[in-house]
């Protein structure tokens, strides 16, 4: 069992603390003047901007590291300033387009080609560099940007809420995101945990932020750096734990969140199914790309959601280092937007059983990733397993909706699918199978049953090693295409702890939204593929949506999608080698 000081550092690594000195909320007092640029661009008035005037940031001492969130941010004006990133296929480059909409009509301005490789933000957007207090040149780097980031309304009669997706994809298989800043709204520039901590000793320094310049020329941004006097303090947990700010090493209290996690902006995996439940992570200090809407189920925490600057203003006010807390909850809207699941039905569905001709959903498979080899740890010795992440998504145009009822006494449930018009009316339901109770901790929801299979194929595409998870509780854990038609880019039931129901339930509700798609990793014996005995060789992975055909879809032919991998090594210390997908090389 950890001491309470071995929690603090563990958490530490993936979590600094809030500083002290947090700027004050963005206001419309600190917009910048509109562009200077030598020639007027079309679309909105983009301008840079910092928060505060000087911000306070952390070093630990047996980890040291800063993040530099330095606290300046990108605004929209006169519009919205919105992307779309798209590939055709995995043997396509990823191309990334501006919509700029001027009343009723719209345009389009294409972005060179290259500039955008993957669906993580503009990379190369932002200039950093540091100075010491004699003048010194400490650090200069560049910094990808979100416009996805952690935000906020930069003036009162800017729209209530952004109609902006919470983040950028990270999964390696994405195939189409919308990026965008509200017209009046400001995005965080820091990369957040797509960027590493920087090396800074304690003291005094001066960091200068500015948009580079390809993207001044591309977008009309005014070439106005932004100066912030930075601050940066020594700490240790122990000393904290010691002393009178023991507080802010404590871990917050269980959420109802606990037990389904994401993944961190690598193609790690997902946390939830398997795994122990976990704590409510206290804020980070970042309000940058966090991944707040990439969850899943696997044996790794995410990366905190991201606090916008106005609640971490609320936290350093209370009492010095203590944290906030995130997620959604009453009087606090942070960004992760972890939405309660529609609820189902209170009752069964009466009348005759009908697949009505309305619009339904398509899943489709995304190719496995995430490919490692374990072994069977204490529970399986002498065992060699390939783990993998799998994800079956929703490309519409109608949303996945299954509901499950029980008969009193009864161990399954019934499992109904729905059916609705253009309206949103119900007009159709169709019994599919069953729903099961998984009592297992980090699971401990009803799984809907046959909703995709895992196989190991042999180099002749033949079934060799079957793994034994087809069950599952829907969740729309990845963004992988939003730009398909009625993507939903505000999905529900993004965790678990809302949309896969109670031991005691008498019916849930699952949902896989359009866009969305729900990844799973395959890390536990009886799950993964045991490959103890395989001889070395070429294998397939195959990840395939709906089996049985239970689920009505528009197109049953696109379920199946292959990964190419090859075995080798010896018993107890087999290798494994992933091959790029076409021009996705992400293992």
């Amino acid at each position: 069992m950890m001491t309470r000081s071995q929690q603090g550092r563990t958490n530490r690594l993936t979590r600094p603390s809030i500083a002290i000195a947090a700027a004050v909320a963005v206001t419309a007092g600190v917009v910048a003047a509109a562009p200077d640029a030598k020639t007027a661009q079309p679309g909105p008035k983009l301008s840079l901007i910092a928060a505060s005037k000087s911000v306070t940031l952390d070093s630990w001492k047996d980890d040291p590291g800063v993040y530099l969130d330095l606290g300046t941010y990108l605004t929209s004006e006169s519009g919205a300033f919105e992307l779309k990133v798209t590939r055709k296929s995995y043997k396509d480059p990823v191309v990334a387009s501006q919509i700029i909409r001027n009343g009723k009509k719209t345009t389009t301005k294409a972005l060179p080609a290259g500039l955008v490789k993957d669906f993580a933000g503009l990379p190369g957007f932002l200039q950093v560099s540091v100075v010491d207090a004699a003048g010194k040149s400490v650090l200069k780097k560049t910094e990808p940007f979100c416009p996805n980031n952690a935000s906020g309304r930069v003036r009162p009669d800017a729209p209530a809420k952004s109609k902006y997706p919470q983040s950028c994809p990270v999964n390696p298989f994405t195939l189409g995101s919308v990026w965008g800043v509200e017209n009046g709204w400001a995005a965080n520039t820091y990369a957040g945990y797509y960027s590493a901590p920087v090396q800074l000793a304690a003291g005094k320094y001066t960091a200068k932020v500015s948009v580079t310049k390809k993207y001044r020329d591309l977008f009309g941004i005014a070439d106005k750096p932004q100066s912030v006097k930075l601050t940066v303090r020594e700490r240790s947990w122990e000393e904290e734990e010691g002393g009178a700010g023991g507080g802010a090493a404590k871990v917050a209290s269980s959420s109802p969140h606990a037990g389904h996690a994401g993944h961190a902006p690598a193609p790690s995996a997902h946390a939830g199914h398997g795994a122990p439940a976990r704590t409510d992570a206290p804020a980070a200090a970042t309000t940058g790309a966090g991944s707040t809407f990439n969850v899943g189920h696997g044996p790794y925490p995410p990366a905190p959601p991201a606090l916008p600057w106005a609640l971490k203003k609320q936290a350093s006010e209370r009492q010095g280092f203590s944290a906030a807390r995130v997620g959604d909850r009453a009087g606090q809207t942070d960004g992760s937007r972890r939405a309660p699941a529609v609820q189902p039905h209170a009752k069964r569905p009466t009348g005759k059983a009908t697949v009505p001709d309305v619009p339904k959903p398509d899943l489709r498979s995304l190719p496995a990733y995430g490919i490692t080899v374990s072994d069977g740890y204490e529970d399986v010795p002498g065992k060699d397993y390939l783990a993998f992440s799998a994800n079956v998504w929703n490309a519409g145009p109608a949303k996945l909706v299954v509901d499950g009822f029980r008969s009193p006494g009864k161990e399954l449930m019934d499992a109904y699918q729905y059916f609705y018009d253009a309206k949103g009316k119900q007009v159709g339901y169709t019994p599919t199978g069953t729903m099961e109770w998984d009592p297992r901790p980090g699971h401990e929801h009803w799984h809907f049953t046959d909703f995709a299979s895992y196989r190991l194929l042999k180099a002749d595409r033949k079934e060799t090693v079957r793994s034994g998870k087809e069950a599952f509780c829907l969740a729309n854990t990845d963004a992988v295409d939003y730009t398909v038609k009625n993507a939903n880019w505000h999905p529900e039931n993004t965790d678990l702890s809302t949309a896969c129901g109670q031991e005691n339930s008498i019916s849930v509700r699952e949902v896989l939204d359009i866009g969305s798609g729900d990844t799973y990793t395959q890390d536990l014996p009886g799950q993964s593929f045991d490959i103890t005995d395989l001889p070395n060789g070429t294998y397939y992975i195959q990840v395939l949506a709906n089996p049985e055909n239970r689920l009505k879809e528009t197109n049953h032919k696109n379920n199946s999608a292959l990964r190419k991998v090859v075995l080798g090594g010896k018993k107890g210390a087999r290798t494994v080698k992933v091959p790029a997908h076409h021009l996705v090389n992400a293992n």
